[in-house]
This record gives structure tokens, sequence and C-alpha cells, in this order.
């Protein structure tokens, strides 16, 4: 890695700040079952990750979908 890449890095674990806030939800066995699965198919080892960039980009999605726009979408057309 250069030294470009790493001063990139750093800049972006500064803006994304440390992570103090914890949240834990359950799981039945079908939905646990599901979800280790897909990690599994898919190789993905770091599932605090994985679930943090499954549900953010689900709701920056939706935040963006649900923008207040000056016009409807059938009177842009």
């Amino acid at each position: 890695m250069n030294k470009k890449q790493e001063k990139g890095e750093k800049k972006l674990q500064k803006l994304m700040g440390k992570r103090n806030h914890r949240i834990s939800f359950m799981l039945n066995d079908i939905e646990l079952n599901a979800i280790e699965r897909h990690l599994k198919k898919y190789k993905i080892t770091n599932k605090s990750n994985w679930f943090r960039q499954t549900i953010l980009t689900e709701i920056w999605q939706r935040m963006d979908e649900d923008y207040p726009m000056l016009f409807k979408k059938n009177e842009m057309r």
C-alpha cells in the first residue's frame, strides 16, 4: 500500500469515528441458519461489518427514496 492510500484510509477512519453504541437483537433458528448459510456461501468473515453495511445500505436507500422533492415523479416526466 502506498502512502497516498494510507492517508486516505486514515482520513476515512477519522470521518467515521469510533463506534461507541452497541445494538443487539434476537433471531429465531431459521433466521440464524439463513444468515449463517449466506455468510458461508459468500465467504464473509466479519459479521459485524456485514450487518452494519446491510442495514445502513437499506436505510440510506430508503432515505434517498423518501427525500422530499419539489415535484412529484409523474410531474417530472
